[in-house]
């Protein structure tokens, strides 16, 4: 069997899902083609919620997430319902990194309060801080599995086919489009989106048929082993990130560690530890008792008002480039949509829509963004 359509989406987590909607709203046919079942964990969009912040040392993405809060409205307007809360973000780390931040927001016109750790204690005191601390009002947190089920459903409600537990076992050129071959059919399209997280190497890189059309930059493939700790009464946690000393590439983009209040879940905590995965098909959601111990260490010394006798932990899979920047790029009818490096969640409607200009024949114009052709 064969079927055409315009543009295909291989991939239904966050990204692929509002790549899927922003197509659908444009009028494109398109199909959705998802691995696993609707709502799965086996990737990196699942979970409660995301940290949303303006606040950040490179100033690309300070500028991306105000492109993305207008967009974020739209698509709560499309689905009906709430996804993107401005409550307030902290940052505090070492002072460089706070410099940064506070020169990003200036020049971006957000306001922000400095703070010493003294003071933010005093305000927040369910937090110690470290040398230097910067509130942004205008950060917060979205809602993750909320947020990847409205585009979804959005997408559908504006035409597009959906097909879950539906794998790609081959991406390959045709004509002047491409053939995406799965167990039932071979599908048709001018262009494909492969937003496939950890899966995209497979799919599109050296081993492929497009080893010869362009070179994918260097992915590695980690977990990481976020907790929640149940919350003391009381107590009350805004979004914050704990910026650590750190000069290897792409350090401006990472952190020591994360997290926010979910709402019936407790107080998130995410540490900058990276597992290897050594392979997609025999990993395990098991707990890792090293990892658990690291993250109530760290809340014993820097989240006076998280209970560490109450805890549970999740495996989550993270995608990252050298220099931690996205892969958002097309080489002829291949639209690459990876903005993973553990910051992409907060932008997901600004980048679903990026992808879709670009499976739609748009042009990349973020030079760090781009494949090697």
């Amino acid at each position: 069997m064969a079927e055409r359509v315009d543009v295909l989406v291989v991939g239904a987590g966050a990204m692929g899902a509002s790549s899927a909607w922003w197509l659908a709203k444009q009028g494109r046919s398109i199909a959705l083609l998802e691995q696993f079942e609707r709502g799965h964990v086996n990737g990196s969009s699942h979970g409660q919620t995301r940290i949303f912040r303006v606040a950040y040392r490179d100033p690309i993405y300070t500028a991306l997430a105000a492109q993305s809060i207008p967009l974020w409205r739209e698509l709560e307007h499309d689905a009906e319902t709430m996804l993107l809360e401005q409550s307030g973000q902290l940052d505090h780390g070492f002072t460089a990194a706070i410099d940064e931040i506070e020169a990003g927001l200036l020049g971006a016109g957000y306001s922000f309060d400095r703070l010493d750790p003294d003071a933010a204690h005093e305000r927040w005191p369910a937090l110690n801080f470290d040398n230097a601390v910067l509130f942004s009002p205008d950060g917060g947190r979205v809602f993750a599995d909320r947020t990847v089920d409205a585009a979804i459903t959005s997408a559908q409600a504006h035409g597009a086919q959906l097909h879950f537990n539906t794998a790609v076992r081959a991406i390959e050129p045709r004509g002047d489009g491409v053939a995406v071959v799965t167990d039932d059919k071979t599908w048709h399209a001018g262009s494909v989106v492969v937003s496939a997280g950890a899966w995209v190497e497979g799919l599109v890189g050296r081993q492929s048929a497009w080893r010869n059309y362009f070179s994918l930059p260097t992915l590695a493939v980690t977990e990481q082993q976020p907790v929640h700790f149940a919350i003391k009464p009381d107590m009350e946690f805004p979004s914050y990130i704990h910026h650590v000393f750190d000069d290897s590439p792409g350090a401006a983009l990472r952190f020591g560690a994360y997290g926010l209040e979910s709402p019936g879940e407790g107080v998130k905590l995410g540490l900058e530890t990276h597992r290897p995965v050594k392979s997609l098909v025999d990993r395990t959601l098991a707990i890792d008792q090293v990892d658990l111990d690291a993250s109530i260490e760290y809340a014993h010394r820097w989240l006076p008002g998280a209970d560490t006798s109450k805890v549970s932990a999740v495996r989550c899979l993270f995608t990252t480039t050298p220099d931690a920047h996205f892969i958002l790029d097309r080489i002829g009818p291949i639209v690459v949509c990876s903005p993973c490096s553990g910051h992409g969640f907060k932008f997901t409607p600004a980048i679903g829509k990026i992808t879709a200009e670009l499976a739609m024949g748009g042009e990349q114009r973020r030079p760090e963004w781009r494949i090697s052709a």
